[in-house]
């Protein structure tokens, strides 16, 4: 993520300490944090006033699931890169969710070493298109 411009970043999930760990990893990897939501509802909302360039959305989250609002970001927003969060591991949910349009998901439990690679890589993939 070597870019002259800051990446922005949406973190959305309900437990402080992984908005926490995800924003200290974006700001290692020289991206900005711009909005933090801890629901799909506020999520759906941060992402309309901010537009960042990446969001990572925790699948499991009051309110409004994480795959409710992939599904309402990427219909208004259909180019959004996003990112899923989960410590559940349902495939078949994280499956939905991909189907959906995420562009690919972290479990969060991921030593931090390869989530940066996660990260980096399918951040490289989304922008070759």
């Amino acid at each position: 993520m070597t870019t002259t411009k800051k990446i922005t970043v949406l973190l959305a999930d309900d437990e402080p300490h992984i908005r926490l760990l995800m924003r200290k990893v974006m700001e290692s990897m020289n991206a900005e944090v711009v909005a933090e939501a801890k629901n799909g509802e506020e999520a759906v909302a941060l992402y309309r006033r901010t537009k960042p360039h990446m969001a990572f959305l925790d699948i499991t989250m009051p309110i409004m699931d994480g795959k409710a609002a992939l599904k309402a970001i990427r219909e208004e927003f259909p180019d959004a890169f996003v990112i899923m969060l989960t410590s559940m591991s349902a495939m078949e949910t994280v499956k939905e969710c991909l189907d959906a349009g995420a562009a690919n998901y972290i479990r969060k439990d991921t030593p931090l070493n390869e989530l940066k690679l996660y990260i980096k890589e399918t951040w490289s993939d989304f922008q070759k298109g």
